[in-house]
């Protein structure tokens, strides 16, 4: 059985979604786990569900001969991916890193540069969605204004005019990676959905 299904089975078994499978150099098998998403309930995976999940897969794993060196099971990060619709409809209204597959090209319309591929902006959802002829119907957007981030004790002029907002909107099909963007708040408060709490064997 592949790596993918028995993890996939053995996570979604014990009721989390299965985030993000990662093996690194030294024999690291690194698992993101995550409850399933519940419009208007946050809940947020602890240590006790990463070591149950550890648990579980390292009978499964073993059973069916899958060889590592060392076995992690973690929550997502505050830069967490973004994998199928139901994530991008969870984060709406938060911001996102998006990188595509292909430039921008001709759809850049001057606003951006057309060897573009990344991007970070607030995700939204277009209600009416819009054909495009390459890839279909898009559903999604990111907005984002290219104004220089102020710095902290910086004063702004108010004659100072902010760049216009822009928008890109794009099908999942275009994305090469999709992930929240990594914000960190230095006033104690997390953003939301932040947080990351590992178990390793």
């Amino acid at each position: 059985m592949a790596l993918q299904q028995i993890v996939e089975e053995t996570v979604t078994g014990l009721g989390y979604d299965l985030v993000e499978i990662e093996r690194s150099a030294g024999g690291l098998l690194r698992i993101t786990i995550d409850w399933p998403w519940q419009p208007g309930l946050e809940t947020f995976v602890n240590v006790e569900d990463c070591e149950k999940v550890n648990r579980q897969l390292q009978f499964a794993l073993e059973v069916d001969g899958v060889t590592y060196n060392r076995l992690e099971v973690s929550s997502p990060g505050i830069d967490r991916p973004l994998r199928n619709d139901q994530d991008f409809k969870r984060f709406v209204g938060q911001l996102i890193d998006i990188t595509l597959k292909a430039p921008m090209g001709e759809a850049a319309a001057g606003l951006v540069h057309g060897n573009r591929k990344k991007f970070r902006g607030t995700l939204e959802y277009l209600e009416g969605t819009v054909a495009t002829e390459s890839a279909g119907p898009v559903h999604w957007q990111i907005v984002w204004s290219d104004a220089p981030e102020v710095k902290p004790g910086q004063r702004v002029s108010k004659k100072r005019v902010a760049p216009p907002l822009q928008a890109l909107g794009f099908t999942r099909d275009e994305l090469r990676e999709a992930r929240l963007a990594p914000v960190v708040d230095f006033k104690g408060r997390r953003p939301k959905g932040a947080g990351e709490t590992p178990a390793q064997e």
